[in-house]
């Protein structure tokens, strides 16, 4: 018989020389990408030593994730190994990005120890494309920021941006999570606003006092030093330290924005940005700033 030649080989036999199952090897032969070379006088298959050579070669294009069409298309000339292999790379990228986002959103919802309807939304917001996260920061700037009479700040919020790179971190994911949550909160777009509105300069004077604090590292730096001087906010040392930051500025006017500023979490406001930026954010004053109104309010006292 064809099929006891030593040259050519059942498909029992070529399962024994290749170690794969029979049934995965007549599920190839099936779809062409291993066919065989003849039929035996019983019409079983018959293969040969080449359809050795070609079981290896699907076995490893299988193994590195190509399906059996490509393959198929492979072996027949239809394409090449080279060109299949490029568009599975670019696939596969999607796909770590994808799982990266995943275990962002999973490392979010297990420090969170949210609900399925919160896992829901963060997932959502996780996924969005670039121009719907473009839309949030879009209608958040607007809300916040839209109509301020100050050419710096249009400015600055013309080119101001929040985008999450194509291949983001999962701190980034998780920290654009949280701000859109954040940016999507009425409230707290509402206490953001009247903080910018208590920093914009009415027309035709200068800056109001105080509107410069959340952005002069300077003023926390020197803060975060006395601090650690033991310097309590309500003693004359800090009343000495008001006096250098502030010279004879309206304290009042100063306070109130620093107290809008805080209540409206524009610290943690900036801190997220940094994080989904990738950036490396300066420490977080929370507690420079609250020091600072103590004193000042303990100045206002005396």
């Amino acid at each position: 018989m064809d099929d006891e030649r030593p040259d050519v080989l059942t498909i029992g036999r070529l399962a024994h020389r290749t170690g794969l199952p029979v049934r995965t090897l007549r599920f190839w032969s099936d779809e062409g990408a291993v066919p065989p070379v003849g039929r035996s006088a019983g019409g079983y298959r018959l293969y040969d030593a080449e359809s050795v050579a070609r079981v290896e070669l699907v076995r490893t294009l299988r193994e590195l994730g190509l399906g059996l069409d490509d393959v198929c298309r492979v072996l027949s000339g239809r394409t090449t190994v080279a060109g299949i292999a490029d568009a599975h790379v670019a696939a596969l990228d999607a796909q770590i990005r994808s799982l990266k986002v995943s275990r962002a959103v999973l490392s979010t919802v297990a420090k969170r120890g949210s609900t399925v309807e919160e896992t829901a939304l963060m997932n959502r917001l996780a996924r969005l494309s670039a121009a719907e996260r473009k839309q949030i920061i879009d209608e958040f700037k607007e809300e916040v920021f839209g109509g301020l009479d100050d050419p710096r700040l249009r400015d600055r919020m013309r080119a101001f941006s929040i985008e999450l790179p194509d291949d983001p971190t999962p701190e980034q994911v998780d920290a654009w999570i949280e701000l859109a949550e954040l940016v999507r909160d009425p409230g707290f777009c509402a206490r953001l606003r009247t903080w910018m509105e208590l920093n914009t300069p009415i027309p035709g004077q200068g800056r109001p006092p105080g509107a410069s604090i959340w952005w002069a590292r300077q003023t926390v730096q020197t803060v975060a030093e006395v601090r650690e001087g033991g310097v309590a906010p309500e003693g004359p040392a800090a009343a000495e330290v008001l006096s250098e930051l502030f010279g004879d500025a309206d304290r009042a006017a100063v306070l109130r924005s620093l107290e809008a500023g805080i209540e409206a979490g524009a610290e943690h406001y900036r801190r997220l940005v940094a994080r989904v930026r990738g950036q490396n954010s300066s420490p977080d004053a929370t507690e420079e700033l609250e020091w600072l109104a103590r004193a000042l309010r303990a100045a206002d006292q005396t």
